[in-house]
């Protein structure tokens, strides 16, 4: 059945072209920054300020797409990406670079209708295997992104941005030219404000999704904390490789995913079904952090990063799945534009206490990203994902 869903492959598409984007601004925009003369300090609010607008944003864009369709929220959301990727290319001084990042922070809904795109058109038991497809899709861009970044910076530092902003264009045509509108529950979703605090907070005790939306906070708040800050003050300071050895790592960390998302994603959720698989992930995610913890050699940091590639990527693709099954028709979008708000705020909050805890024990952040992700392993046993006729609001 993926096999003839145009739909499917469209949006993976975009997801490549998309993430291709991201992997060759991601890794210059720190260096690129610095030209502007930002401390590390404003740095971070830099990066923050991303995901503080990616927060706000998120759950608008996914409740919009129940209402007015798939196909035009995607459009406007890649667009906001394109510009503000020319706008980091051109800018004439630092406010401009925040300016950029807040603007693709509030149109980042890509990914959260991309997953309803993917409910939308698909049967439960076909969402594992399309949702890894997706994930895959995700992985080839960031797999090619950085070369590409690498071979365009002789042509200057505002030239990856150009590119990655004509790229991503790519996506925009590829949507606007291609996407069917796959929603067909728009205008049958339940009246209420597109942006809820109070209701943010309640869906986290929803007796159908409140303990999944608990696990995406917790585990991108690890994650974060781990890897997002944890991961390069430990291989610099405490195994000394150098940066390009550093790229090496996070190139076989997404060629790793992009086989775990294609090839092993399916048949593990096949062969041990979707909660059994979720909580497999959950664990080994776990256990990677507690050997990085204790790592002090190369190979053996490796061999945690290829157990941590293999099992986050599976945990990071059952999450929409259940989710998405957790979830009625008409309220995908809702659901998976929330999911995201959720992981914002743990992507806000993740590198804040790496470096707390950092300042005691450089290795530290492995640790608390291992408890964390054992606590979410805990609260997986209270999942039961189950079709439901429950309107989210």
């Amino acid at each position: 059945m993926i096999k003839g869903n145009k739909s499917v492959w469209i949006v993976c598409l975009i997801a490549m072209v998309n993430m291709m984007g991201y992997g060759i601004v991601f890794p210059i925009l720190y260096a690129y920054s610095k030209k502007y003369g930002l401390t590390d300090f404003q740095n971070g609010l830099l990066f923050a300020v991303f995901s503080i607008c990616q927060f706000i944003s998120t759950p608008i864009i996914g409740r919009l797409s129940d209402k007015y369709g798939r196909r035009p929220m995607l459009i406007v959301s890649i667009m906001g990406t394109v510009v503000s990727f020319f706008v980091m290319a051109f800018a004439p001084n630092a406010l401009f670079l925040f300016i950029a990042r807040a603007l693709d922070g509030l149109t980042a809904g890509n990914v959260p209708v991309i997953f309803a795109v993917i409910s939308d058109t698909t049967k439960p038991e076909e969402r594992a295997t399309a949702f890894g497809h997706v994930g895959s899709a995700f992985s080839f861009g960031f797999i090619f992104g950085p070369a590409i970044a690498a071979l365009t910076l002789g042509f200057g530092t505002a030239m990856p941005f150009i590119i990655a902003g004509f790229i991503t264009l790519i996506a925009v045509f590829v949507t606007a030219l291609y996407l069917p509108e796959t929603n067909k529950h728009m205008q049958e979703v339940a009246q209420g404000k597109l942006f809820d605090f109070s209701n943010m907070w309640r869906m986290l005790f929803n007796p159908n999704v409140g303990v999944t939306f608990i696990i995406s906070l917790v585990f991108f708040l690890a994650f974060s904390c781990a890897v997002l800050y944890g991961f390069q003050p430990f291989t610099m300071n405490i195994l000394k490789i150098t940066e390009s050895q550093n790229a090496m790592i996070f190139t076989m960390f997404g060629i790793v995913g992009l086989i775990t998302q294609n090839l092993i994603v399916g048949r593990v959720n096949k062969a041990f079904g979707l909660q059994y698989s979720f909580r497999l992930g959950i664990i080994f995610t776990a256990i990677s952090f507690l050997i990085m913890f204790i790592s002090r050699s190369l190979p053996l940091f490796i061999f945690a990063s290829i157990i941590l590639a293999i099992f986050n990527s599976i945990v990071q693709t059952l999450l929409p799945t259940i989710l998405s099954q957790e979830a009625d028709a008409k309220s995908q979008g809702t659901i998976m534009g929330l999911n995201s708000s959720y992981q914002s705020i743990g992507m806000i909050f993740g590198p804040i206490l790496g470096g707390v805890v950092a300042t005691y024990m450089v290795p530290l952040p492995f640790l608390v990203g291992g408890i964390l992700v054992a606590l979410c392993f805990f609260l997986s046993f209270k999942v039961s994902p189950h079709v439901t006729a429950q309107k989210f609001k």
